[in-house]
């Protein structure tokens, strides 16, 4: 196959790190490679060089066959990179074709520029409407935007950076077909993701870094995905433990929970009801924009609903704020970890405080008592292995596995009853992700109620007891996990909770 780019003896340092030492690897027309590695191991670094938000130290990159070193993302593109963000870079007032204007340097006439989205968007399966608003899409339709904007530039190389973190097995499904299709006419592709079964099933080769060294370059089907976690941290991984739980009396009872949307954009939460029992896990599956947050928040007290009730242990809690309900023994991490779960300018010791003021005692008579505050930050430290220098340091300067790992840390030591997460393993290593279950399990085991809001099935499926689906604001009946399939989950997810799930199932 011809060879598209090259990275030889790539390197970039930062003050006291070294991010990528000596990295050399090359991706071929038609390939799907992956870029694996924990959190921290290298990958944003390396794909930032590729596509010039950052300039290597040392080494040179090739890009058919010529040198390249874009200064820029503009140049980047011109050269034929392109790359689809994790995060969405969308304007939802405007419309599909508005927002793929703004990303083309030179955007034809609107209504050519209408027609090659909608011709493009039909060859590669992947139908949109160019006059849609963008607030009116699902997630899947909003990554469909971020990769036709990418196609329409031809791209030689396009890099994508974990693209089924919120899609629906089905949309998942979609998304590979167009991949392959993509690749069958010569564009090389740059895979990022966790998700190690998704690189077995679809990915031709893959490059393994750790420590921001390349560490194998191997055939991913040829590989199980505990081989391939093996490599990315350099030791065998560690099997979580469902062992020895047992579900007793209910700890939390949700009734008819109502809560309009909190922004134009948001979704309204609509007479949600449900039952959690000590030392059991339930799961919340749901595609991005279905109200995910909006029940966190519910459930958190940081949004307080007019109607229904929330009664932790028999304790109304309905009418009670987010303190309130924390010292009742009520917990919660968001999704959002920089920003909503921690203060990026704040240091790991005084994060602590924003959940573990009171119940920690870290404050004392309105006065906060900083050594123990440290203390407690350097318990989370040492118990989640977090990668720090040391509680001092601000939560800003954390890669993101590392900051989840404190996030969640912090509040599994608050010694919950009921604990909510939101998207607990996030852009977190395969390492990092086992540890953060087994903690979850843990809680569990020691009597506590955990409910795990995610977009990974999988992980929804490995954690928990039962399984429920939120869709546009409505919570489905819980089920049983153990015999749901994939594709009953996945018609779940799209709202058929009742007479289609039962047809799969006959």
């Amino acid at each position: 196959m011809t060879e598209v780019f090259r990275a030889i003896g790539l390197g970039k340092s930062y003050p006291g790190v070294r991010a990528n030492d000596d990295v050399s690897f090359a991706v071929s027309a038609g390939e799907i490679h992956a870029l694996l590695g924990e959190n921290g191991a290298g990958k944003s670094t390396l794909v930032k060089m590729i596509y010039g938000l950052v300039r290597p130290d040392d080494g040179q990159m090739q890009l058919s066959g010529a040198e390249y070193l874009p200064a820029d993302p503009r140049a980047a593109r011109a050269a034929g990179v392109a790359m689809v963000f994790q995060h969405f870079s969308l304007f939802d007032a405007l419309t599909v074709a508005e927002n793929i204007a703004l990303g083309m340097e030179n955007p034809p006439p609107r209504r050519e520029l209408s027609r090659r989205i909608a011709q493009t968007s039909s060859d590669y399966g992947l139908p949109l409407n160019p006059n849609r608003r963008v607030a009116t899409l699902s997630a899947g339709e909003r990554q469909r935007v971020e990769i036709l904007r990418c196609l329409l530039q031809s791209p030689r190389l396009l890099i994508m950076d974990e693209p089924t973190s919120v899609l629906t097995p089905q949309e998942a499904e979609i998304l590979f077909a167009t991949l392959r299709k993509l690749a069958g006419t010569g564009t090389a592709i740059l895979y990022i993701s966790h998700k190690l079964e998704e690189i077995r099933s679809h990915c031709d080769s893959a490059t393994i870094l750790r420590h921001g060294k390349v560490v194998n370059t191997v055939t991913p089907r040829d590989h199980s995905a505990r081989a391939l976690a093996a490599m990315m941290v350099g030791a065998e991984m560690r099997t979580v433990d469902r062992s020895n739980r047992q579900a007793g009396a209910p700890v939390l009872e949700v009734s008819h929970l109502s809560l309009d949307a909190p922004t134009a954009e948001g979704t309204r939460l609509q007479d949600i009801s449900l039952e959690l029992r000590a030392g059991e896990i339930l799961g919340v599956g749901g595609v991005a924009g279905n109200g995910q947050e909006e029940l966190l928040s519910a459930l958190s007290g940081e949004a307080l609903s007019p109607a229904g009730t929330v009664l932790l242990e028999g304790q109304d809690l309905s009418r009670k704020g987010p303190e309130t309900r924390r010292q009742a023994g009520l917990l919660a991490a968001p999704e959002d970890r920089l920003g909503h779960a921690a203060v990026p300018e704040f240091s790991l010791t005084e994060n602590t405080l924003l959940t573990g003021a009171n119940r920690q005692g870290l404050v004392r008579r309105g006065l906060i008592d900083p050594g123990a505050a440290r203390r407690f930050a350097e318990a989370v430290i040492t118990a989640f292995d977090v990668r720090t220098p040391g509680p001092g340091t601000a939560a800003g300067a954390l890669s993101g596995g590392n900051l989840q790992k404190f996030v969640i840390g912090r509040e599994v030591l608050g010694k919950p009853r009921v604990l909510v997460v939101n998207q607990p393993t996030w852009g977190v290593d395969a390492g990092a992700a086992a540890a953060i279950r087994q903690s979850l399990l843990d809680l569990a085991r020691g009597g506590a109620g955990v409910i795990v809001i995610s977009q990974d099935l999988d992980e929804l499926l490995e954690l928990s007891d039962r399984f429920a689906a939120l869709n546009d604001g409505r919570l489905s009946p819980p089920r049983a996990t153990e015999g749901l399939t994939i594709e009953e989950i996945g018609l779940m997810l799209g709202g058929a909770h009742g007479m289609e799930v039962a047809h799969v199932e006959a």
